[in-house]
């Protein structure tokens, strides 16, 4: 087992990362004493597979628990699964010390986040991901969100879950393409700060992929480790250093937009926005050849996308251009200058954005 600390004074939380089992997680929140009703929020496959092992295991210990279901799709990110949700949420709380369970992958946690934002002005969650990609990223750090049909994570707010528990042996059921897209975001650590752990999957990327634990706690304890340090230092994005965790997003996001969330997955279309972005950046002379072709080279080997499949290009630089990270008119994007280091800039020809991006359009 590990543990990490994100700093963050009285919203301070661990992120545990352990392969046990429920029992001991329930132990942690007795310990936390968050409360003595859970809700717990999932979907449909997480919940045949591990929702009631978690309910028993609180039951056991005094924690009543109540299982939600959302889709298990962008989709539940709706204002709608929303209302829905909070609204079979306020029916049961009478007399009740509710916490909730974002038990699933990003998009729950996002929903489960955003519901404890704004439920009763906020009450306590928890973050139990399922996928590596949650695992690594979006579980920590307490960005909640919702989309809008013009673009996603456009309703939002800043709310620190009260633990990160991280089981390794939760992932190990999932298809091969999930593990994938969440290596997608173990490479993105990779190129924005950590020359070594960009390395160790070039090196071990078979082992990583045959979900070899001790390589899987490596790369989940690296990746934890960096989101969790830009956290603490960067809570809101205020100083600009949480920004380059975007890297990647700006294309990627506005790819998943115009795909209807459907064709790509997160982790694919943030593999398609890292390339697009290395491309750029090498473009305007800033990122060697050599870098470039190691970053192609990494997202070939874990079988990730490099370029868009059945999307209109119309319709991603539509999105593109309604993104949110534009400042002051002007498109906000992060570069990389070499692997293991980038930097924030809003100085980029539009056309060459464009030219990238057409380039990676693939025919259908």
């Amino acid at each position: 087992m590990h543990q990490i600390k994100v700093s963050l004074n009285n919203r301070s939380y661990p992120i545990i990362i352990a392969d046990d089992n429920f029992e001991a997680l329930a132990k942690k929140l007795v310990q936390l004493r968050l409360g003595t009703d859970a809700v717990i929020i999932t979907n449909t496959r997480v919940r045949r597979l591990y929702a009631r092992e978690l309910q028993n295991a609180l039951n056991t210990l005094n924690i009543s628990a109540h299982i939600f279901n959302v889709p298990d799709s962008e989709k539940s990110k709706s204002i709608s699964e929303y209302v829905k949700i909070i609204s079979k949420i306020s029916a049961m709380d009478t007399k009740k010390r509710l916490f909730l369970i974002a038990l699933g992958g990003g998009v729950v946690g996002d929903l489960t986040g955003f519901i404890a934002a704004t439920y009763k002005r906020g009450i306590p969650y928890i973050q139990i991901p399922t996928t590596l990609l949650a695992q690594v990223d979006s579980a920590i750090g307490g960005k909640t969100a919702l989309d809008l049909p013009s673009g996603k994570n456009l309703i939002g707010a800043f709310y620190q879950p009260k633990l990160v528990y991280s089981n390794i042996n939760l992932i190990k059921s999932l298809p091969s393409r999930q593990i994938r897209c969440g290596l997608a975001e173990v490479v993105k650590y990779g190129i924005i700060v950590d020359t070594k752990l960009f390395g160790y999957i070039e090196k071990n990327y078979k082992k990583i992929l045959d979900l070899d634990n001790s390589s899987l706690g490596y790369i989940i304890n690296a990746s934890s480790l960096i989101k969790a340090k830009i956290v603490e230092n960067d809570e809101r994005e205020t100083t600009g250093l949480r920004t380059i965790l975007n890297f990647g997003h700006t294309i990627g996001h506005s790819l998943e937009t115009a795909a209807g969330y459907s064709n790509l997955d997160h982790g694919e279309a943030i593999s398609i926005g890292m390339v697009c972005s290395a491309e750029i950046a090498h473009a305007m002379g800033i990122l060697p050849a050599d870098e470039l072709k190691r970053i192609i080279k990494i997202m070939k080997i874990l079988n990730l996308p490099q370029e868009a499949k059945k999307v209109d290009i119309k319709a991603v630089l539509g999105a593109f251009l309604r993104d949110k990270k534009f400042i002051n008119g002007h498109i906000r994007m992060v570069l990389p200058s070499r692997i293991g280091h980038v930097f924030v800039t809003e100085n980029i020809p539009y056309n060459l954005i464009k030219k990238v991006i057409k380039k990676r359009m693939a025919p259908a």
